[in-house]
């Protein structure tokens, strides 16, 4: 794995046949266990798995002190850049967790990206309704994974089943599993199952969209 906070993590065969780029989530890093779990297992798959870092959590690394989200357009910046660093469209997923995935969303057509995959997306803020976070997906062209846990507070699976979505978007369910994939122990599923099954849908996704075996 290559390290460098002020610019990607990257880990992974370098001939893979598809190079996935993720960006982190609103409140940890490009490196916290869920990215971590989540890269390493795309990288055992055979993906070369490149992570960024916004500027605001840059900034909270080099400072420790915690920050909000840049606005909008910076984040839409900073996902261009990394898509333009990482050589453009040719065979390459761009996608997230929660907040990284949905500002990918919003550039995918944009940068004719092969694919994309969101973790977690979030669909609302929890205990609101739906509006500005889902109105673009009623139109993407973009081939799209959504893998959501059935009781996201994000956009749970009954509520998800209400939206109108393109027929370019394809979600798999997580049993019983939270914003980042965590059931309860009642429900006789484990996190490392669903995180496993994660992986699983995400390397099948990419597999048909690019085409590989």
């Amino acid at each position: 794995m290559i390290a460098n906070p002020n610019d990607f993590m990257v880990e992974g065969p370098a001939c893979a046949p598809a190079t996935v780029i993720l960006a982190h989530g609103a409140g940890a890093p490009m490196d916290s266990p869920f990215m971590n779990v989540i890269a390493a297992g795309l990288a055992a798959g055979g993906l070369r798995v490149v992570r960024f870092e916004f500027p605001y959590m840059r900034r909270r690394r080099e400072s420790g002190q915690r920050a909000a989200p840049d606005r909008e357009p910076v984040l839409i910046e900073a996902w261009r850049d990394a898509i333009s660093k990482q050589g453009g469209s040719a065979r390459l997923i761009i996608g997230g967790k929660s907040l990284g995935g949905r500002i990918a969303s919003l550039v995918a057509d944009q940068m004719n990206v092969q694919g994309l995959v969101c973790l977690g997306y979030p669909f609302h803020p929890p205990g609101r309704g739906a509006g500005a976070r889902i109105k673009h997906l009623a139109a993407i062209r973009t081939p799209t994974l959504i893998v959501q846990g059935e009781r996201d507070p994000f956009g749970s699976r009954a509520e998800v089943a209400a939206y109108r979505l393109a027929p370019a978007i394809r979600i798999v369910w997580l049993a019983d599993g939270d914003h980042s994939f965590k059931p309860r122990a009642r429900s006789g599923q484990s996190e490392q199952e669903n995180l496993q099954q994660a992986v699983a849908a995400v390397i099948e996704f990419i597999g048909r969209t690019t085409s590989i075996s």
